[in-house]
C-alpha cells in the first residue's frame, strides 16, 4: 500500500518497487495522474493475479475544487448533495479510454471546508469515477465553471492512508532485511494477497475441492461449504480454503440465495487462478477407461 508521491506516474511507481525489492513482477491497481498522490496498491509477484479485481474496489478522494466565480456557500453544499446516487459522465478529453457515456455512484461526497473559491471535500465513489469531471459538472450546476485544483486518493477498496508507506520506507525496510536480517518492517509492509480481496464476496470451498479449481476447473455446488449472503449473480467473488487462503477470482453465475439451495451444476465461474496447483491433494478423480 504505496503513498505514491506527486510528480512520477503510477507505471513508474510499480517499476521502482520492483527494483527496490529486487522481483521479477510488480503491478499497480488504479492509475493515478502524475499530478495526483495518496493510496496505490501495489502486487507483487503471484499477487498480481489479483490486480483486476482489486480495480473493482470503491475509491475515496480529498479533492480541492476551484470554483471560477464566488458562490454562496449554502448553494455550494445543496448542490453537492445533488451529486450523489448514480450519475452520468463522459470521460475527459485527456483520457485512455472511449467517452461513452457512463453512468457511476457516488457513496458520499462530503463538504470538508470552504474558503472563498475553493472547496475542500470527500469523494466516495465507485471505481471508474472520474473527479476531474465530477468537479466540471458541478461548476456547470453553480453556473460559475470549476475545476480540480488538487486531489489525493486516501482509499482503494481494503486500503486506506493511516497504514500507507513511502517508497524511502520501503527502502529502508529492505535495507533492514537486508544487512540486519531484521524482516520486521517489511513483513508489516508487504501483506498477503487475500488483504487485496477483502472487499469481494467470499466463498468457502471444501479441501477436497481446492486443486481441481487450481487447475482451472469452476466450482460446482457440492463443493462449496459457506457464502457470503450478499453475492449476487453475475458479481465477482473470492473463493477460499477453511484456513482462509485465496484459491481464485470467479464470476457467480447465480445469487447466494440460489446457491445455498443448489445440489449441483456451477456456482462458480473460475477467471484467475491464485493458488498453485498442487498446493492441496488431489480430490478430484480421473477415468481410465478408454474413450
Amino acid at each position: 500500500n504505496l503513498d505514491k508521491p506527486r510528480g512520477p506516474t503510477s507505471h513508474e511507481v510499480a517499476a521502482w518497487t520492483k527494483k527496490v525489492l529486487h522481483i521479477g513482477r510488480a503491478g499497480h491497481s488504479g492509475t493515478l495522474d502524475p499530478k495526483v498522490t495518496g493510496v496505490l496498491p501495489i502486487m507483487l509477484g503471484d499477487a498480481t493475479k489479483v490486480v483486476k479485481a482489486l480495480l473493482l474496489a470503491p475509491k475515496e478522494y480529498v479533492c480541492l475544487m476551484h470554483l471560477h466565480h464566488p458562490v454562496q456557500e449554502a448553494a455550494v453544499r445543496e448542490i453537492c448533495a445533488e451529486f450523489t446516487g448514480k450519475i452520468y459522465q463522459r470521460p475527459p478529453i485527456k483520457s485512455a479510454v472511449k467517452r461513452n457515456l457512463r453512468v457511476r455512484t457516488i457513496y458520499y461526497l462530503r463538504i470538508e471546508e470552504i474558503e472563498g473559491d475553493y472547496v475542500l471535500a470527500t469523494v466516495g465513489c465507485e471505481a471508474g469515477t472520474y473527479i476531474r469531471k465530477l468537479c466540471h459538472d458541478i461548476g456547470i450546476a453553480t453556473g460559475t465553471g470549476a475545476s480540480m485544483a488538487e486531489l489525493r486518493r486516501t482509499g482503494a477498496g481494503p486500503f486506506d492512508e493511516s497504514d500507507s508507506v513511502t517508497l524511502h520506507d520501503l527502502c529502508d525496510a529492505y535495507a533492514g532485511w537486508k544487512d540486519d536480517g531484521d524482516e520486521t518492517m517489511l513483513r508489516s509492509m508487504v501483506r498477503p494477497v487475500e488483504r487485496g480481496l477483502t472487499h469481494l464476496p467470499q466463498v468457502v470451498i471444501r479441501d477436497s475441492a481446492v486443486d481441481a479449481i487450481c487447475h482451472g476447473a469452476s466450482l460446482a455446488a457440492p463443493g462449496t461449504l459457506s457464502l457470503s449472503a450478499r453475492i449476487k449473480k453475475g458479481e465477482t467473488v473470492s473463493v477460499y480454503t477453511q484456513k482462509g487462503e485465496a484459491v481464485s477470482v470467479g464470476t457467480a453465475t447465480m445469487a447466494a440465495s440460489e446457491m445455498q439451495r443448489c445440489k449441483s451444476g456451477i456456482v462458480v465461474r473460475t477467471d484467475r487462478v491464485i493458488m498453485g496447483a498442487g498446493t492441496y491433494p488431489k480430490g478430484w478423480i480421473t477415468s481410465d477407461k478408454p474413450r
